[in-house]
């Protein structure tokens, strides 16, 4: 993937490992504290023969605004926030990299590649937001309450199908509500997505989702605040990882009972991958993850009979006679409509701020070399 909402290079699939291919087959206990925390191939294969000698690879477990929590095979130590790795808030490390420190400084050298990102455009921003990197899987929460939202889940879906993760759709709180059919219904134009309907409460309900992090892989929960994210996270550790709270009964809204996204890890198994509830996820430079979500509109607009067709009123529409049959929900028209025009808006959102900042950087350095001049010529 080019530089994106979720920027997506070769992905890890399950399997690989930095010793054999078979690593997932071996008990948690049997693999070394890098493999637990997802080394691969892809990011051993980073390293020149100097950084194998003169630096530690360490995962980033949580960050804070002064510094980040890392772990690697000496442990869980704090890096401060400072330095050129810091500098370009686009670039700086997140939740899930990984990074080399110099053996005797300690200080951190470089960011290795990424085999996953995931961005979002906050409202009102010229840059993206910074989520997670790394992940192999992810689940996509909601619960059996007013907080489903068809619409965002296929938001959600886009990100994850970019970046070329694994996805699961979690229903919480399904203890709850009996009528569980009427959510199934509503999928039916994902029949690709998995659907687990949990109680999030019971330890023993969740063992389904055990598949999504295996030891030495990375699971993320995306999903709005008050769907039992941080409950669900419990469940799969066994034990109060992190905090949770209560929703409003009148509007199932749930509170923000997580403040910063870290990792966790589970025992016997991976990363899992806590974040604060996000009541806005714009998105951007996503074209293949939307093209894939909504794949069907795809598949129906190539049979239309005009090549430019806008899908509303035009003879031999396909789209709209797929509606009109009641094979295509409506909604769904619109709601592809609704994330093109923001993926086409953010994007270039994003260009325009790109460019700016090399302008910008530009006059910098043409200053700079004037004053220098000026200095040389001086002396």
């Amino acid at each position: 993937m080019s530089k994106s909402l979720i920027s997506r290079r070769p992905v890890i699939r399950r399997g690989s490992s930095a010793v054999d291919a078979n690593s997932h087959e071996k008990p948690a206990s049997e693999l070394s504290p890098l493999r637990k925390l997802g080394w691969k191939p892809f990011f051993q294969q980073q390293l020149s023969l100097d950084e194998l000698n003169d630096c530690e690879p360490v995962k980033v477990m949580a960050v804070h605004r002064s510094q980040i929590e890392v772990r690697g095979d000496a442990g869980e130590e704090a890096v401060l926030v400072n330095g050129p790795l810091f500098e370009d808030a686009a670039e700086r490390p997140t939740v899930g990299d990984w990074l080399l420190l110099d053996r005797e400084t300690r200080k951190p050298q470089r960011r290795l590649d990424r085999s996953s990102l995931f961005k979002r455009m906050a409202p009102g921003a010229r840059q993206a937001q910074l989520i997670a990197a790394n992940v192999d899987n992810v689940l996509i929460v909601s619960s059996c309450n007013h907080d489903f939202n068809l619409s965002r889940v296929e938001r959600y879906l886009a990100l994850v199908k970019e970046a070329g993760c694994r996805a699961c759709l979690v229903l919480t709180k399904a203890d709850l509500n009996d009528d569980h059919e009427q959510y199934r219904e509503a999928l039916k134009g994902h029949r690709d997505l998995p659907l687990v309907l949990v109680n999030a409460l019971d330890a023993k309900n969740v063992e389904p989702l055990r598949e999504y992090c295996r030891s030495g892989e990375t699971l993320a929960l995306l999903g709005s605040s008050g769907v039992g994210k941080s409950t669900l996270l419990n469940s799969l550790a066994g034990s109060e990882l992190a905090a949770t709270g209560g929703i409003r009964e009148d509007d199932s809204k749930g509170r923000h009972t997580t403040r910063h996204r870290a990792l966790y890890e589970i025992p016997d198994g991976g990363l899992l991958l806590d974040s604060p509830g996000m009541r806005e996820l714009g998105l951007a430079d996503v074209g293949d993850g939307l093209a894939a979500t909504f794949a069907d509109i795809g598949a129906l607009a190539a049979k239309c009979r005009f090549a430019d067709c806008a899908h509303e009123s035009e003879p031999g529409c396909a789209v709209q006679a797929s509606i009109e049959s009641g094979a295509l929900d409506e909604r769904r028209l619109r709601n592809w409509r609704k994330l093109e025009r923001e993926i086409h808006r953010n994007t270039r959102t994003l260009a325009e701020s790109r460019a700016d900042d090399k302008a910008l950087g530009q006059m910098y350095r043409t200053v700079q070399s004037h004053a220098r001049s000026r200095k040389s010529g001086g002396e």
